[in-house]
């Protein structure tokens, strides 16, 4: 049987460029959108509403009696409740309940996913990797892992958990795709030192200065969420999907 490909879209712009119709798009936004997807569906959230807008985010959350939270370039939106931060989400307080996302670069891309056709969306970082790396291996169909970026730019944080998918999982795909491999090296080059060297990025540095340096220390960590966020277009909600 012939493999399935795998590629990796390094902006927003450049998603276009890809078929999605018969494949599984990841949705990459480590700090900190997919983070906190991951962190609140892993703590009991009923479900995830990622939504683009902001005015979107207040009425759907009025509809629902549902949380509301997001923000735009780094902090909280004025008028909903929450930001962005997995740390906002313990299992005490969104057990049960479902939450309203809006943030400045993931919730955008997600959309665009969907806008182009793509046949399953998902959401990924390093809290749920493990999650992801095995439902892309048990899926049938063919992974793009697309990257939020920062406002369409190449970032380098979204860039290395692609690598790190690439480097758990290729052997099961046909990868011809030169993004694909230099996001590989580059995580196999500092994943011993992660969190040392994704403090030398622009969009830590943006971060810090509200105050996030612990939030973005576990969006960098493997494992502290793992689950697998996937999206359901009759409901428009990202849902946890229980794994084999």
């Amino acid at each position: 049987m012939e493999k399935r490909t795998l590629h990796t879209v390094l902006s927003p712009r450049l998603l276009d460029l890809y078929s999605l119709s018969d494949g599984v798009v990841v949705v990459i936004d480590v700090f900190r959108a997919t983070s906190t997807i991951a962190t609140a569906l892993s703590n009991g959230a009923r479900a995830v509403y990622p939504v683009a807008g902001v005015e979107q985010c207040k009425q759907l959350g009025q509809k629902l009696g549902a949380i509301t939270a997001g923000e735009r370039n780094g902090q909280v939106i004025e008028g909903l409740l929450h930001g962005n931060s997995p740390a906002e989400y313990p299992r005490s307080f969104i057990a049960g309940k479902d939450l309203v996302l809006t943030t400045t670069n993931g919730t955008k891309l997600l959309k665009m996913a969907l806008d182009q056709g793509a046949a399953e969306v998902i959401t990924g970082s390093f809290v749920n990797l493990g999650s992801v790396c095995q439902y892309l291996v048990s899926s049938n169909k063919n992974v793009i892992l697309a990257c939020s970026g920062w406002k369409d730019r190449f970032n380098l944080e979204d860039t290395m958990f692609a690598g790190a998918v690439v480097a758990q999982i290729e052997r099961h795909f046909h990868m011809n795709c030169d993004s694909s491999l230099m996001a590989k090296q580059q995580y196999q080059l500092h994943e011993a030192d992660m969190k040392t060297f994704i403090r030398q990025t622009s969009h830590w540095h943006r971060l810090k200065a509200f105050g996030l340096e612990k939030d973005l220390e576990f969006c960098v960590t493997p494992g502290g969420a793992e689950v697998l966020p996937l999206y359901n277009p009759q409901n428009g909600t990202l849902n946890a999907v229980a794994l084999g």
